[in-house]
């Protein structure tokens, strides 16, 4: 059976996105996405906020950076990539997040959009 990784959130960037570069020279553009989910229990709504780790690199993640702050409405497509790595105090640790493929930004809080990628 064929394997398939890919994810779409549509969220808000919980802070300005961060820019740094490989030592290829590509840039790559880091934020985090808070994607909100409202449901009812019972007669009662709720709501449940997942936070994620977002990837972007190259010509989007310019874009990214240059056009997007925290707050941010944007829909993103892209795969799940799993991370490890040997923190300070020698212990082992790990994440998931998401290196984004497709961008769409969604225009600011109330406004009209624009999009990249």
């Amino acid at each position: 059976m064929a394997q398939m990784n890919q994810v779409l959130l549509r969220g808000n960037l919980t802070r300005d996105p961060e820019k740094r570069f490989l030592p290829s020279g590509t840039s790559v553009v880091n934020f985090g996405l808070a994607v909100n989910r409202r449901y009812r229990s019972g007669e009662e709504w709720k709501e449940d906020t997942c936070f994620v780790d977002i990837v972007v690199f190259g010509a989007q993640g310019d874009w990214t950076k240059e056009n997007c702050t925290k707050g941010s409405p944007v829909l993103v497509d892209g795969r799940l990539s799993f991370n490890t790595w040997e923190a300070q105090d020698g212990s082992k640790r790990s994440k998931h997040r998401i290196v984004v493929e497709n961008f769409q930004f969604l225009g600011r809080p109330g406004g009209g959009g624009d999009s990249a990628g």
